[in-house]
């Protein structure tokens, strides 16, 4: 009884802490944007059977999501992520480092500029973070099985943002501890000298506005495209859409959450020029559709591991292309 209790209380967690996305409060501002975009597109049927469809909220990929959920909050119960959260302790690493002082840096205080410059660079180094975590999971054979159960979602609610396995999660809090931690003790040493209340605020507010703004939309059915000089800025939720497509041409774009401009620098930028219709689930580079890898949880959570393996007798990188170029200037060995 106290374990069901102890798992009702990490699933209301995840309810009502704003640093989660299914938090109810962004639940509900999705709702009131969905609303908006319901009355634009000229009321086409009912609200509620447009916002939730059977064919999509009963489907048996979004049963599996909500498994998986499940699973996932047993083991964040029993301590399996906040066990390797290595942020802080990178911070307070680099930071001793710099200044032979954890709870002094070079900056004597912090000010409205020094604030907003610190908030900026946070924000900026967690999303170049995720744009590479992302990356390195899609363009590596050796990961990618793992991120896979993510994109086999073949339809999208925002509960598919927890379809995660758990190596994924581990993975991106070990690079967002290493790199996220060591920029954040350098600018606490330049820019703050001390962690304070106005820039931890500052970051809170600044995820705050993307979620209320239609973060869950991302993983959905409705489409919302922020046009055409916005989208070279920000990922949209069409934009997520198209990363999840199995169309040929989507295939490895649009990686980033928050920001665009790291697809852009790095080429995996794909800005829709109207509405697309989308198709989400597995397929591979060259158009060809995926069955099916994950349709229980057990699959989920034991496949990607044998994928894996055998990923490592075949070459870590998801092109063809440069598997066999790989294959082909390696020397073999005896």
């Amino acid at each position: 009884m106290q374990d069901l209790i102890f798992f009702l209380r990490e699933f209301m967690d995840f309810l009502f802490n704003w640093n989660s996305r299914l938090a109810f409060l962004y639940l509900a501002g999705t709702v009131v944007l969905a609303y908006v975009i319901w009355c634009a597109r000229g009321r086409p049927n009912s609200f509620v059977s447009w916002l939730l469809p059977r064919d999509v909220y009963l489907h048996k990929s979004n049963l599996v999501d909500g498994k998986i959920f499940a699973f996932n909050t047993l083991l964040t119960m029993g301590g399996a992520f906040t066990a390797i959260a290595a942020t802080p302790a990178v911070s307070h690493f680099v930071l001793t480092a710099l200044s032979g002082d954890p709870a002094q840096g070079a900056a004597a205080g912090t000010s409205w500029t020094t604030s907003a410059l610190a908030t900026l660079i946070i924000v900026l180094t967690l999303d170049f973070c995720v744009y590479w975590t992302h990356r390195i999971h899609h363009e590596t054979q050796l990961l990618w099985p793992f991120h896979a159960v993510h994109h086999s979602a073949e339809v999208m609610t925002p509960l598919t943002v927890q379809r995660k396995h758990p190596m994924y999660i581990v993975i991106g809090i070990v690079i967002r501890g290493l790199i996220l931690g060591s920029a954040q003790g350098v600018m606490l040493y330049v820019f703050v000298g001390h962690v304070d209340v106005m820039t931890i605020g500052s970051v809170n507010a600044a995820y705050f506005t993307f979620n209320m703004l239609g973060s869950n939309l991302r993983h959905s059915h409705i489409w919302l495209s922020y046009g055409r000089v916005l989208e070279h800025v920000f990922i949209s939720p069409a934009q997520h859409h198209i990363h999840h497509s199995k169309d040929k041409k989507h295939y490895n774009k649009n990686y980033g959450e928050v920001f665009a401009i790291w697809d852009l620098m790095f080429g995996t930028l794909y800005v829709p020029k109207t509405y697309e219709d989308i198709t989400f689930g597995l397929a591979d580079a060259n158009g060809q559709l995926i069955e099916q890898p994950h349709p229980t949880l057990r699959a989920a959570m034991l496949h990607p591991f044998v994928e894996s393996w055998e990923a490592l007798w075949k070459g870590t990188s998801r092109d063809p292309a440069v598997a066999q170029n790989a294959a082909a200037n390696s020397t073999p060995t005896a």
